[in-house]
Protein backbone atom coordinates (compact mmCIF):
# COMPACT_ATOMS: atom_id res chain seq x y z
CA UNK A 1 0.00 0.00 0.00
CA UNK A 2 1.66 3.51 -1.04
CA UNK A 3 2.05 6.43 1.42
CA UNK A 4 -0.86 8.27 -1.00
CA UNK A 5 -3.57 5.28 -0.48
CA UNK A 6 -2.84 5.15 2.77
CA UNK A 7 -3.43 9.21 3.03
CA UNK A 8 -7.10 8.36 1.06
CA UNK A 9 -8.20 6.11 3.30
CA UNK A 10 -7.82 8.39 5.87
CA UNK A 11 -9.80 10.83 4.51
CA UNK A 12 -12.54 8.50 3.72
CA UNK A 13 -12.40 7.92 7.43
CA UNK A 14 -12.75 11.57 8.32
CA UNK A 15 -15.24 11.59 6.30
CA UNK A 16 -17.22 8.37 7.69
CA UNK A 17 -16.63 10.15 11.01
CA UNK A 18 -18.77 13.47 10.04
CA UNK A 19 -21.31 11.56 8.54
CA UNK A 20 -21.85 9.35 11.98
CA UNK A 21 -21.78 12.67 13.98
CA UNK A 22 -24.20 14.24 11.38
CA UNK A 23 -26.90 11.68 12.50
CA UNK A 24 -29.08 13.70 14.85
CA UNK A 25 -27.82 17.91 15.10
CA UNK A 26 -30.37 19.53 13.51
CA UNK A 27 -30.33 19.96 9.50
CA UNK A 28 -27.08 18.02 9.96
CA UNK A 29 -25.66 16.22 6.76
CA UNK A 30 -22.63 14.93 4.68
CA UNK A 31 -23.01 15.83 1.25
CA UNK A 32 -21.27 14.16 -1.23
CA UNK A 33 -20.31 14.92 -4.75
CA UNK A 34 -18.67 13.20 -7.71
CA UNK A 35 -15.53 14.80 -6.44
CA UNK A 36 -15.92 15.17 -2.97
CA UNK A 37 -18.01 15.50 -0.15
CA UNK A 38 -19.05 18.80 2.39
CA UNK A 39 -20.14 18.47 6.02
CA UNK A 40 -22.26 20.39 6.81
CA UNK A 41 -23.83 21.80 9.81
CA UNK A 42 -25.93 25.11 10.12
CA UNK A 43 -26.79 25.31 13.67
CA UNK A 44 -26.05 24.73 16.98
CA UNK A 45 -22.58 24.16 18.65
CA UNK A 46 -21.54 22.10 15.86
CA UNK A 47 -21.36 24.69 13.29
CA UNK A 48 -18.52 25.94 14.49
CA UNK A 49 -16.73 23.03 14.13
CA UNK A 50 -17.89 20.69 11.68
CA UNK A 51 -18.02 22.62 8.53
CA UNK A 52 -15.04 21.13 6.66
CA UNK A 53 -15.08 19.79 2.89
CA UNK A 54 -12.51 17.64 1.14
CA UNK A 55 -12.21 17.46 -2.49
CA UNK A 56 -10.27 14.27 -4.26
CA UNK A 57 -6.69 14.50 -5.68
CA UNK A 58 -6.25 14.41 -9.35
CA UNK A 59 -9.05 15.76 -10.64
CA UNK A 60 -9.25 17.45 -13.76
CA UNK A 61 -9.38 20.71 -13.99
CA UNK A 62 -13.15 21.06 -15.25
CA UNK A 63 -14.64 17.87 -12.52
CA UNK A 64 -12.67 20.26 -10.04
CA UNK A 65 -14.05 23.02 -10.35
CA UNK A 66 -17.10 21.72 -10.76
CA UNK A 67 -16.98 19.96 -7.36
CA UNK A 68 -15.56 23.55 -5.77
CA UNK A 69 -18.77 24.87 -6.81
CA UNK A 70 -21.24 22.12 -5.51
CA UNK A 71 -19.38 22.68 -2.39
CA UNK A 72 -20.07 26.09 -2.09
CA UNK A 73 -23.33 25.92 -3.31
CA UNK A 74 -24.03 23.70 -0.47
CA UNK A 75 -23.28 25.54 2.53
CA UNK A 76 -24.79 28.58 0.63
CA UNK A 77 -28.28 27.10 0.45
CA UNK A 78 -27.95 25.85 4.27
CA UNK A 79 -26.67 29.58 5.44
CA UNK A 80 -23.09 28.65 6.56
CA UNK A 81 -20.79 31.00 5.40
CA UNK A 82 -17.60 29.57 7.69
CA UNK A 83 -16.12 26.55 6.49
CA UNK A 84 -12.90 25.26 5.99
CA UNK A 85 -11.55 22.84 2.58
CA UNK A 86 -9.22 19.87 3.12
CA UNK A 87 -6.18 20.15 0.76
CA UNK A 88 -2.90 17.67 0.64
CA UNK A 89 -0.11 19.95 0.46
CA UNK A 90 1.02 18.57 -2.79
CA UNK A 91 -2.08 19.37 -4.62
CA UNK A 92 -0.89 22.57 -5.77
CA UNK A 93 -3.97 22.41 -8.68
CA UNK A 94 -6.74 23.07 -6.05
CA UNK A 95 -4.86 24.97 -3.81
CA UNK A 96 -4.24 27.66 -7.03
CA UNK A 97 -7.74 27.16 -7.75
CA UNK A 98 -9.01 27.91 -4.57
CA UNK A 99 -6.51 31.38 -3.83
CA UNK A 100 -8.04 32.29 -7.14
CA UNK A 101 -11.55 31.71 -5.34
CA UNK A 102 -10.44 34.14 -2.67
CA UNK A 103 -9.50 31.37 -0.56
CA UNK A 104 -6.59 31.45 2.34
CA UNK A 105 -4.60 29.39 3.94
CA UNK A 106 -5.71 29.12 7.84
CA UNK A 107 -3.79 26.47 9.94
CA UNK A 108 -2.23 22.89 9.03
CA UNK A 109 -2.42 19.46 10.48
CA UNK A 110 -0.13 16.23 9.87
CA UNK A 111 -1.87 13.37 8.18
CA UNK A 112 0.32 10.03 9.64
CA UNK A 113 -1.16 6.67 8.61
CA UNK A 114 0.67 3.26 9.73
CA UNK A 115 -0.27 -0.60 8.45
CA UNK A 116 -1.82 -2.84 11.96
CA UNK A 117 0.72 -5.45 11.87
CA UNK A 118 3.92 -2.63 11.84
CA UNK A 119 2.59 -1.47 15.34
CA UNK A 120 6.04 -0.48 17.94
CA UNK A 121 4.35 -1.09 20.85
CA UNK A 122 2.84 -3.48 23.07
CA UNK A 123 -0.11 -3.61 24.39
CA UNK A 124 0.38 -1.52 27.36
CA UNK A 125 -2.03 -1.76 30.82
CA UNK A 126 -3.62 1.48 32.32
CA UNK A 127 -6.11 1.71 34.63
CA UNK A 128 -9.35 2.57 32.05
CA UNK A 129 -12.67 4.13 33.23
CA UNK A 130 -15.67 3.68 32.10
CA UNK A 131 -16.55 5.02 28.34
CA UNK A 132 -18.26 8.20 29.46
CA UNK A 133 -18.84 10.61 27.02
CA UNK A 134 -19.23 13.62 29.59
CA UNK A 135 -16.08 12.47 30.81
CA UNK A 136 -15.01 12.77 27.50
CA UNK A 137 -15.62 16.13 26.87
CA UNK A 138 -14.61 17.13 30.37
CA UNK A 139 -11.30 16.32 29.66
CA UNK A 140 -11.29 18.44 25.85
CA UNK A 141 -12.44 20.96 27.45
CA UNK A 142 -16.05 21.12 25.44
CA UNK A 143 -19.59 22.24 26.58
CA UNK A 144 -21.06 19.48 27.76
CA UNK A 145 -23.97 20.03 25.21
CA UNK A 146 -22.08 19.34 22.48
CA UNK A 147 -22.94 16.64 19.80
CA UNK A 148 -25.74 15.91 22.77
CA UNK A 149 -28.34 14.82 19.88
CA UNK A 150 -25.71 12.55 17.90
CA UNK A 151 -25.51 8.93 18.20
CA UNK A 152 -22.00 7.88 18.83
CA UNK A 153 -21.99 4.10 19.49
CA UNK A 154 -20.12 3.89 15.95
CA UNK A 155 -17.16 5.55 17.99
CA UNK A 156 -14.73 3.65 20.28
CA UNK A 157 -13.88 5.65 23.50
CA UNK A 158 -11.34 5.13 25.93
CA UNK A 159 -10.80 7.44 28.84
CA UNK A 160 -7.44 6.44 31.17
CA UNK A 161 -7.86 7.40 35.01
CA UNK A 162 -5.11 8.45 37.66
CA UNK A 163 -5.63 8.12 41.06
CA UNK A 164 -9.28 7.51 40.17
CA UNK A 165 -9.89 10.57 38.34
CA UNK A 166 -10.61 10.55 34.48
CA UNK A 167 -7.73 12.41 32.91
CA UNK A 168 -7.31 11.30 29.82
CA UNK A 169 -9.14 10.56 26.34
CA UNK A 170 -9.17 8.76 22.83
CA UNK A 171 -11.76 8.26 20.18
CA UNK A 172 -11.75 5.80 17.41
CA UNK A 173 -13.51 4.75 14.66
CA UNK A 174 -13.53 1.73 12.19
CA UNK A 175 -14.40 2.74 8.18
CA UNK A 176 -13.49 0.10 5.59
CA UNK A 177 -10.82 -1.28 6.99
CA UNK A 178 -9.35 1.83 8.84
CA UNK A 179 -9.33 2.94 12.42
CA UNK A 180 -9.08 6.41 12.63
CA UNK A 181 -7.68 7.93 15.38
CA UNK A 182 -9.16 11.20 17.02
CA UNK A 183 -9.57 13.32 20.32
CA UNK A 184 -6.74 12.62 21.64
CA UNK A 185 -6.09 14.61 24.80
CA UNK A 186 -4.87 14.48 28.59
CA UNK A 187 -5.53 17.17 31.29
CA UNK A 188 -2.38 19.48 31.66
CA UNK A 189 -1.77 18.32 35.07
CA UNK A 190 -1.84 14.65 34.24
CA UNK A 191 0.50 15.23 31.01
CA UNK A 192 3.65 13.19 30.90
CA UNK A 193 2.76 9.89 31.84
CA UNK A 194 2.77 8.23 28.66
CA UNK A 195 -1.32 8.08 28.60
CA UNK A 196 -1.66 9.16 25.51
CA UNK A 197 0.48 6.92 24.00
CA UNK A 198 -0.97 4.00 25.77
CA UNK A 199 -4.35 4.70 24.75
CA UNK A 200 -3.76 5.81 21.31
CA UNK A 201 -1.45 1.95 21.69
CA UNK A 202 -4.51 0.30 22.78
CA UNK A 203 -7.05 1.29 19.97
CA UNK A 204 -4.56 0.14 17.39
CA UNK A 205 -4.50 -3.27 19.02
CA UNK A 206 -7.95 -3.28 19.46
CA UNK A 207 -8.52 -2.23 15.89
CA UNK A 208 -6.48 -5.30 14.65
CA UNK A 209 -8.52 -7.47 16.42
CA UNK A 210 -11.55 -5.97 15.32
CA UNK A 211 -10.00 -6.68 11.83
CA UNK A 212 -8.80 -4.07 10.68
CA UNK A 213 -5.46 -3.17 8.50
CA UNK A 214 -4.51 0.47 8.55
CA UNK A 215 -4.88 3.36 11.20
CA UNK A 216 -4.52 7.03 10.35
CA UNK A 217 -4.77 9.85 12.03
CA UNK A 218 -4.64 14.04 11.67
CA UNK A 219 -1.71 15.23 14.08
CA UNK A 220 -1.03 18.65 15.37
CA UNK A 221 2.52 19.60 16.06
CA UNK A 222 2.21 18.56 19.62
CA UNK A 223 1.25 15.04 19.15
CA UNK A 224 3.40 14.03 16.33
CA UNK A 225 5.95 12.45 18.37
CA UNK A 226 2.90 10.35 20.51
CA UNK A 227 1.86 8.72 17.09
CA UNK A 228 5.37 8.39 15.22
CA UNK A 229 6.15 6.31 18.78
CA UNK A 230 3.34 3.85 18.23
CA UNK A 231 4.08 3.47 14.59
CA UNK A 232 2.57 5.88 12.27
CA UNK A 233 4.08 7.54 9.97
CA UNK A 234 3.88 11.27 7.81
CA UNK A 235 1.94 10.98 5.17
CA UNK A 236 2.16 14.96 4.48
CA UNK A 237 0.44 17.98 5.40
CA UNK A 238 -3.45 18.77 5.00
CA UNK A 239 -3.72 22.65 4.39
CA UNK A 240 -7.01 23.94 5.70
CA UNK A 241 -8.11 27.10 3.28
CA UNK A 242 -11.21 29.33 4.20
CA UNK A 243 -12.93 32.12 3.44
CA UNK A 244 -13.08 33.03 6.59
CA UNK A 245 -9.82 32.97 8.25
CA UNK A 246 -10.84 32.89 12.01
CA UNK A 247 -10.91 28.68 12.95
CA UNK A 248 -11.39 26.70 16.04
CA UNK A 249 -8.20 26.35 18.40
CA UNK A 250 -6.71 22.93 19.00
CA UNK A 251 -6.64 21.23 21.97
CA UNK A 252 -4.99 18.17 23.98
CA UNK A 253 -1.79 16.57 23.41
CA UNK A 254 -2.02 17.14 19.69
CA UNK A 255 -5.00 15.18 17.83
CA UNK A 256 -6.97 17.18 15.47
CA UNK A 257 -10.10 17.91 17.29
CA UNK A 258 -13.13 15.94 15.75
CA UNK A 259 -15.83 15.92 17.95
CA UNK A 260 -15.30 18.98 20.02
CA UNK A 261 -13.49 22.10 20.30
Amino acid sequence: MTDGDLYDRGIRTVVASWEVIARGPARAAVERFRGGAAAVFPVGLERAIYNNAVVDRDLAASARRETLAAIETAYSVAGVDRFALWVHESDAALRADLEQRGYAFTESTRAMGMLLEDIAVPRIEIDLAPADWAEHLRILGSPPELLSDADLSAFHLLVARVDGESVSTAVALDHEGDCGIYDVATLEHARNRGLATALTALHLHEARIRGCRTATVQSTTAGDHVYAAVGFHDLGRILEYAQVVERPDRQGDGTKILLAT
